[in-house]
């Protein structure tokens, strides 16, 4: 993620909405950031001390977004108009990215166990990118049934699923590249088939080690 950015000190901006502002998830992002040299910062909206977020937002070179409660994260971005900045920081040239919920929030859909525990639910997000994701294919046993199940009978527009440990490059709306920290981790293309079906096709993906 900070390869995709030419400043060796990048500025990386974590939004941690998902998780309640945890504090300990916090300073672990800034700990971990700080380390590989990147200048960190938090945007809370729980303890809210950034006045012009959206300028904020626009100046940092990466955003990232924490994982948690999908649902609520969005409801609350809404209320605090950052579903508006981080639009204009997209389309701006900004690289955003985020595990979790903080994948989920960038697709037309998704699904989710926020309403839930153990559910694999659909729900609406930002729609920078089209189409629909699941997080978690590998380690949630309800993810992978749902989401194929979703895309089949139309509910959900075609998309991608991650495990753990897997992630997908896009540029701009175009995935480019799928990239994994783990030797059995994989990405996946999920398509509805011709027979009313899903069809998972597993992506090329490389290895960070």
């Amino acid at each position: 993620m900070l390869g995709l950015v030419d400043d060796p000190n990048p500025k990386v901006c974590f939004i941690p909405t998902a998780s309640g502002d945890s504090p300990g998830y916090c300073e672990k992002f800034q700990t971990a950031f700080t380390a590989y040299g990147a200048r960190p910062s938090v945007l809370s909206l729980f303890y809210r001390d950034i006045p012009d977020m959206a300028h904020h937002l626009m100046s940092q070179d990466v955003v990232y977004v924490g994982g948690g409660s999908t649902i609520n994260m969005l409801a609350i971005w809404r209320l605090h108009r950052v579903d508006q900045a981080l639009r204009a920081a997209w389309e701006s040239g900004v690289v955003l990215a985020g595990l979790s919920a903080g994948a989920n929030c960038w697709f037309e859909a998704f699904t989710t166990d926020s309403y839930k525990i153990g559910n694999a639910d659909p729900a609406t997000g930002l729609g920078l990118l089209k189409g629909s994701f699941s997080p978690h294919h590998s380690s949630e046993p309800a993810r992978r049934p749902s989401f194929a199940a979703l895309i089949a009978d139309g509910t959900l527009p075609p998309g991608y699923a991650c495990d753990d440990f897997a992630a997908i490059h896009f540029r701009g709306e175009a995935s480019h590249q799928a990239v994994t920290s783990h030797v059995d981790a994989a990405a996946y293309r999920v398509n509805q088939a011709k027979d009313g079906t899903a069809e998972e096709v597993k992506l090329t993906a490389a290895f960070l080690g």
